[in-house]
């Protein structure tokens, strides 16, 4: 805090001003998160399915060109589908709970 060489100090502010939480700030929601990913997940096995009907149809230039759509497809129902289960996981640990 040097105010002789022009800096001026800068008041501190606290951290949670307007009395929201940390979640209730969060820009998406649970819900919302998983939406999404069930559109990316939808959107990427119809790539996949085009891909598939394109190579099969004659059109596809390339062969790896189709191996990538359909192995983005794959991994992200394996995403989907982890995400499930630790939802799962989570819900069956909540309803263990004692109250």
């Amino acid at each position: 805090m040097n105010i002789a060489n022009g800096i001026t100090p800068h008041p501190l502010s606290p951290v949670n001003q307007t009395g929201i939480s940390d979640v209730g700030r969060a820009k998406s929601g649970f819900g919302e998160i998983l939406s999404s990913t069930i559109q990316s997940t939808n959107n990427a096995q119809l790539v996949g399915d085009k891909a598939v009907e394109k190579l099969m149809s004659g059109e596809a230039k390339h062969l790896h060109e189709v191996m990538i759509a359909i192995e983005e497809a794959d991994v992200s129902l394996r995403m989907l589908v982890q995400m499930r289960n630790k939802a799962l996981t989570a819900y069956e640990e909540i309803m263990r709970m004692q109250i």
